[in-house]
């Protein structure tokens, strides 16, 4: 029988039988290769993951393991880590700033494909014998958590005019978005493929490939997120769009991918008046609570495993250091009975948690507890 972190007694039952001081993260490989699976055998073209959701070597080799050979790299350190475990992995070096001297390494560690923005980085890659070019796009498209559109992306007119330097600049001129974080409708995506496909026309070029990015959403409450919808959407997006057949589509998921494969499991070290204490907080493992809408994927065990019940309470909920700015934005529902040394199982958090942890005061969940099929 394979552990299944959607099931709370499952992490239950493993910290009953693995008494543990401090948080931990509970990761289950089979999840994760299902997950995999489900990219894979879903989505109509080549499945990119996202190193930066969560960079762990154990989370590469099973992506590696499950069959991905594409990874989206944002860094040398990236890619060195994918390396490492994947010598022949396939990376794609999108993110669209990089110093010379990172242009440099990337090159060293055989990086596939590039992504720009501004005609100035563009400069920066030199002659580009060949090389796939992924010009990147930003729209005003709402419907994520949060978008990317501030910081990255090129306007229409600037994309057309850098689709037409790379191909000029002998390179194999893409196109690559963002939708933003946590998309739950494929509308967003929609949208830019087909702005895509009308950007490609008026520079008179077909493009090598076309990057749909990441966004797909994670399961942070009610019902689990349909992705073979969105996937479905996208194809038939592309198909729309584009005169003919449509460019081979590319999609780099990242927290989709890895949030379902990993629980995060915190002690309550006290309760007084409405609030929790717990041993870890917004500067350690649930340090992204601060930026998106919170889940409510949240069990609340006994030290004998049993599961708190009775009517629940909005909870302000405080992590370990001395920072008052250490808290959870939202008040959290929790049991009223909860009590000193009971457990919290947040569910979905191998994305964006172990890797943003910063140790601040000494605190900070590190430890990482495989979960193996019993």
């Amino acid at each position: 029988m394979a552990f299944d972190l959607a099931q709370p007694r499952d992490a239950a039952d493993w910290l009953i039988r693995n008494p543990a001081h401090g948080p931990v993260f509970l990761f289950c490989p089979q999840t994760l290769a299902a997950t995999a699976r489900t990219f894979l055998t879903g989505f109509p073209g080549l499945v990119s993951y996202a190193v930066k959701a969560n960079p762990d070597a154990r989370i590469l080799q099973g992506l590696h393991d499950a069959g991905l050979r594409a990874f989206d790299v944002a860094s040398p350190d990236e890619m060195a880590r994918v390396r490492a475990v994947a010598p022949g992995a396939v990376l794609h070096y999108h993110n669209p700033i990089r110093s010379r001297a990172e242009i440099d390494q990337a090159r060293h560690f055989g990086v596939a494909s590039w992504s720009v923005d501004r005609m100035s980085e563009l400069d920066k890659l030199g002659a580009l014998d060949g090389a796939e070019v992924a010009v990147r796009l930003k729209l005003p498209v709402a419907g994520a958590a949060y978008d990317f559109g501030s910081k990255f992306g090129a306007p229409p007119e600037l994309a057309e005019a850098l689709l037409r330097a790379v191909a000029d600049r002998g390179g194999r001129p893409s196109m690559t978005f963002h939708p933003g974080t946590q998309c739950p409708s494929p509308a967003a995506w929609q949208r830019y493929i087909a702005a895509c496909a009308e950007i490609a026309g008026a520079a008179g070029l077909r493009l090598h490939r076309l990057n749909v990015g990441g966004g797909f959403p994670a399961h942070r409450g009610g019902a689990a997120p349909d992705m073979q919808a969105i996937f479905d959407a996208i194809a038939d997006a592309a198909r729309d769009a584009f005169d003919g057949t449509p460019p081979p589509l590319v999609c780099e998921p990242g927290r989709a991918m890895v949030a379902e494969c990993m629980a995060l499991s915190v002690t309550v070290k006290a309760v007084d008046d409405g609030a929790v204490f717990l041993d870890d907080g917004i500067y350690g493992g649930l340090s992204e609570w601060r930026d998106i809408a919170p889940g409510d994927r949240v069990r609340v065990v006994t030290a004998d495993g049993l599961t708190r019940q009775g009517d629940a309470e909005p909870r302000i909920v405080f992590g370990p250091t001395c920072d008052s700015l250490d808290r959870l934005p939202h008040p959290l529902p929790l049991p009223a009975t909860i009590a000193e040394g009971d457990r919290l199982i947040f569910a979905g958090m191998g994305a964006y948690s172990a890797c943003l942890v910063t140790g601040f005061n000494g605190y900070g969940t590190r430890r990482i507890e495989l979960l193996q099929g019993a």
